[in-house]
């Protein structure tokens, strides 16, 4: 390792050198009370997936618990009730970033786009994301993309405008790093099978890879996180234990050099091995139950 590098990961990371499990618990608690710039909201409960509708009553509840801890909440739809999460997030003071979910539905895609406009316009927007993944899946062709972005530009002002997609995506597509206001990239040194002790340098390294691909443009990390159970991916292993060390380090280094982020997530979502395997239901902060997992 260079002395450069030592001298990056020392300003960044904690040492865990002797660090207990309990010790490592110990920090983590005083890490979430010193609380942290955005957390991705989970809105739906065991045995609900997208496309159910979500109440009033449960979206309140799980803004109550996490409300203390952060100052930011991302939310990634406009229809079936996650439409009232900005809502009552701004209730409660906080700040919203708020997603269009964006698939290969033509009319889903209409509705979102038409949520996401009226919300911003009534106030309860701070950013304005045009699609989640969109590229990645490829639900959409980019120029289809980059048109609903123009609409949403074109429809709300002084609010700014992006999409969010893996930090690769904006140096890969720049058309459409070009026609967005931020940038808004996921960045998951797990799913690229980053062992944990390199992890923090990784995903530093996607953020700069995303800021020279967007210039002089905001950067915003909108998900980033690591789960507590399931199967691992080449060297990245879930484990209580690099759950902890991955939220202290994020944590530790959003607030050193001011970076916005929001952690990846809430709470545990079970729905998610569907598509993410066993380990999709186990990146919670707080467990399916909505207690804190750790």
């Amino acid at each position: 390792m260079s002395l450069r590098e030592e001298k990056f990961l020392a300003l960044t990371a904690v040492d865990y050198d002797d660090v207990s499990i309990e010790g490592l618990r110990k920090t983590f608690k005083k890490t979430l009370k010193n609380g942290m710039h955005g957390l991705c909201f989970s809105p739906y409960m065991d045995g609900q997936e997208p496309g159910q509708v979500i109440s009033e009553e449960q979206i309140r509840r799980r803004i109550e618990i996490i409300k203390p801890y952060t100052n930011w909440i991302r939310s990634f739809s406009c229809t079936e009730g996650n439409e009232l999460i900005p809502k009552i997030a701004k209730e409660y003071g906080l700040k919203t970033l708020v997603g269009a979910w964006l698939g290969d539905d033509s009319e889903i895609n209409e509705s979102e786009i038409k949520g996401l406009i009226e919300l911003a316009n009534n106030g309860y927007v701070n950013v304005a994301a045009v699609g989640n993944e969109v590229m990645y899946r490829g639900d959409l062709t980019e120029a289809e993309l980059i048109d609903f972005i123009l609409i949403v530009k074109s429809e709300i002002k002084d609010v700014p405008v992006g999409y969010v997609d893996a930090y690769y995506e904006f140096s890969d597509k720049p058309a459409i790093t070009e026609v967005c206001d931020v940038i808004l990239a996921n960045c998951y040194p797990f799913w690229e099978g980053c062992d944990q002790d390199y992890s923090l340098l990784y995903m530093k390294d996607m953020y700069n890879r995303a800021k020279r691909a967007g210039g002089d443009k905001r950067i915003i990390i909108t998900e980033t996180g690591w789960p507590n159970e399931g199967t691992n991916l080449e060297g990245a292993f879930p484990s209580e234990e690099n759950a902890l060390k991955y939220f202290i380090n994020a944590q530790k280094w959003s607030k050193e050099e001011n970076i916005e982020m929001f952690y990846f997530s809430s709470f545990d979502e079970s729905w998610k091995v569907g598509a993410e395997g066993d380990v999709g239901a186990f990146w919670g902060i707080w467990d399916k139950n909505e207690n804190l997992k750790y």
